[in-house]
């Protein structure tokens, strides 16, 4: 059952505690439950950390019901990094897997967002619906004008994800003014079914709840998706432009979430 949303609250991560409760909650999703791994991972403490940490900001939903002094009251979070910021630090975390070229061409406000979990207890009900009215907020905040990031497959058997990936280069390839590529190292072909061949609904059923949500959004995705061996997935570029998100999709999208979808 979803928890009251009477208890939740959501703010950027300022202390100590909510930075390393949003780790914890991110080892428990990313390394615990879907098997990935890093060189900065803290095993000991159970801690999923990256050196993006020290200049992203946490957007965190919290359970003010949960103890603090126990790192398990973030049971949400966003990781948002401002065009601007990523500049002063020298790159983005998507430079790792494509090539930004286009977007930083484009003279346009960028955002980066990346690893987004939710706690399982949390998944399916009000709490990602805040996180992204908090997430719009933001955006206005700072007038981003594209917003992009990473969204994962879990593991990496191209012919189980192959009608997903061919439903998304088919139908939902980004503008090429704005499309980045995957690089050649992790590259990996989307173009795996012809377009006439591909069952829509089994695509949608191995499709992740996430990047499912940022199509309602009008999302688009990257050329290529990219093999990420050391977390185990198979990750595809997302990527929204607000100039041409509509409120058509904006209505859709909230409808949905108000109903527990």
């Amino acid at each position: 059952m979803t928890p009251d949303s009477s208890f939740f609250q959501i703010r950027i991560a300022t202390s100590e505690l909510d930075l390393k409760a949003a780790q914890r909650l991110r080892y428990r999703v990313f390394v615990e439950e879907l098997g990935g791994d890093g060189v900065l991972v803290d095993h000991a403490n159970r801690l999923e950390r990256d050196e993006f940490d020290p200049v992203v900001d946490h957007l965190c939903l919290i359970d003010s019901r949960r103890n603090p002094d126990d790192l398990d009251h973030v049971v949400g979070v966003y990781r948002v990094l401002p065009g601007a910021r990523a500049a002063q630090f020298g790159r983005f975390y998507c430079d790792g897997e494509y090539d930004l070229t286009p977007l930083r061409e484009s003279g346009r406000n960028l955002l980066e967002l990346g690893r987004s979990c939710v706690d399982p207890a949390y998944r399916g009900g009000s709490g990602m619906f805040l996180l992204w009215n908090a997430l719009a907020d933001y955006v206005l905040d700072l007038g981003v004008e594209v917003l992009f990031g990473v969204a994962s497959f879990h593991g990496t058997d191209i012919q189980t994800l192959a009608p997903s990936l061919s439903w998304l280069h088919h139908h939902h390839l980004a503008p090429q003014a704005l499309r980045p590529t995957a690089r050649p190292e992790g590259y990996q072909d989307m173009n795996l079914i012809p377009a006439d061949r591909i069952d829509r609904r089994e695509a949608m059923v191995n499709m992740p709840a996430l990047i499912k949500a940022y199509l309602r959004v009008g999302g688009v995705v990257g050329q290529g998706a990219f093999l990420d061996r050391a977390f185990n997935t198979t990750d595809v570029f997302l990527l929204m432009d607000t100039a041409v998100m509509s409120d058509k999709h904006r209505k859709f999208y909230e409808s949905r979430w108000q109903q527990g979808q």
